[in-house]
């Protein structure tokens, strides 16, 4: 009996040790897959602006080029819109959302140029929920 008793023990100590090495599960955020609110925010603009302003051949935006910066490790997530000639150079618009915020804010040159309402309109329909593209300039 002394042997068996000896066996169980060995035996859930074993299961203990196996359980300990199991990864711990990811943080779930509901609807999210573990995603902050700020990324599954821009993740969303991000695909609307790209839809709306670039896949479609929108004219208003054909001096610019889409440069996706989602998967910033910052807790920033954002995407950029720089000149279509110098990809490198300084961005046009920033568009963002900080940490745990779901916050868009939107900043840049454009921001001062007569399609900044329009950018506007889109980036707070897109924030929303909203992915339609509305009307071009």
């Amino acid at each position: 009996m002394r042997i068996a008793a000896k066996g169980v023990f060995v035996a859930a100590a074993a299961l203990m040790i196996i359980a300990g090495c199991q990864p711990a599960p990811k943080s779930s955020t509901p609807g999210g897959g573990g995603k902050s609110a700020s990324l599954r925010s821009m993740e969303q603009v991000a695909t609307a602006a790209h839809k709306c302003w670039f896949a479609s051949k929108d004219p208003a935006f054909k001096s610019y080029r889409f440069a996706n910066e989602l998967n910033s490790m910052s807790g920033q997530p954002r995407f950029l819109l720089v000149p279509a000639k110098n990809y490198g150079g300084l961005p046009a618009l920033v568009v963002q959302a900080q940490g745990a915020s779901s916050r868009v804010e939107v900043f840049g040159p454009l921001m001062n140029e007569p399609i900044a309402s329009r950018i506007n309109t889109d980036i707070a329909r897109w924030s929303g929920g909203d992915a339609s593209c509305g009307a071009k300039a």
